[in-house]
């Protein structure tokens, strides 16, 4: 009897380990839903949006200017921060509010990327903290899944903040 339970419980042990790794698996490298919150990209996520941010562009530095990113929060390690990419590496980005009567610029750093909340007037992000490190990147935001009818790809930047720039061989 006792080798009968002993079997069924390191049976059941494996199970978990084999469906603990999957699910890590999935979480690292695929992707996972995360509910926002905060004003910061308001009107693009308001607070308590469930959205689904997907590993794959940053596993594969896809990262582009205009994608929503969640991203580990350089002052709190243990808190994830949403926020939309401006400039990546070697972009010249705006760095004062849109208000300013002097524009002041700086240039985003190999290896980093410059974030801004949608909502510019109540957001904390590179416009105080400075860079953030690629490394810092936990996935790029793809689709809102939650309240039912906000349900689809995120849209486009409202404020405008965003430049294309072409790229170096389109220059000649």
């Amino acid at each position: 009897m006792f080798r009968g339970v002993l079997g069924k419980t390191l049976g059941l042990v494996g199970l978990t380990v084999q469906y603990g790794c999957i699910a890590h698996c999935a979480f690292e490298y695929i992707g996972e839903l995360v509910v926002c919150s905060g004003p910061s990209m308001e009107p693009t996520i308001i607070g308590k949006d469930v959205v689904f941010s997907e590993h794959v562009s940053r596993h594969l530095f896809k990262i582009e200017k205009g994608d929503i990113v969640i991203a580990k929060s350089a002052s709190d390690p243990h808190m994830n921060i949403c926020k939309r990419v401006i400039g990546l590496e070697g972009d010249k980005v705006c760095t004062s509010s849109p208000s300013d009567i002097f524009k002041t610029h700086t240039f985003v750093p190999l290896g980093h990327v410059w974030l801004e909340g949608d909502n510019l007037k109540n957001s904390s992000d590179s416009r105080s903290y400075g860079p953030v490190p690629y490394a810092l990147i936990r996935g790029r935001v793809c689709m809102k899944l939650w309240p039912p009818h906000r349900v689809g790809p995120m849209n486009e930047s409202p404020t405008g903040r965003i430049i294309q720039t072409k790229p170096q061989s389109d220059w000649d």
